[in-house]
């Protein structure tokens, strides 16, 4: 499993209108599914401007949810699902799969921003 925090690419092109999800590498431990509780740590991205927003990383601590529970925005949900402990996973979240026209995190996050988000499962 990765002990560093990842970097994220400039975005391309133009955003998705569906969930993208993109192996980074596959990890060999428990597969996430829905109704489990899971540790993340993460780093959140604009799609727009390429800034990041947000990262577990940053905080020392992964984030725990239930998976499939809506704890979390939609993409995540889906996202997650799938993977496996020791995981990296790329999720490009269009913002119907975000936070959609309302934005977030006190203005970091624009309204209908597609985000990128690269994610480490650590724990099933």
């Amino acid at each position: 499993m990765s002990i560093d925090k990842p970097e994220v690419d400039f975005p391309v092109g133009e955003p998705p209108t569906e969930l993208q999800i993109k192996d980074i590498w596959e990890g060999d431990g428990a597969v996430a599914k829905a109704g489990d509780f899971v540790k993340v740590h993460y780093v959140g991205v604009a799609f727009s401007t390429g800034e990041e927003f947000d990262a577990s990383w940053n905080r020392g601590n992964p984030l725990e949810f239930q998976l499939g529970a809506g704890q979390v925005i939609s993409g995540w949900d889906q996202g997650v699902q799938g993977m496996k402990v020791g995981g990296r996973r790329e999720l490009t979240i269009p913002a119907h799969l975000g936070y959609g026209d309302r934005g977030a995190g006190g203005g970091r996050i624009a309204p209908g921003e597609t985000l990128i988000f690269v994610c480490d499962l650590v724990s099933v």
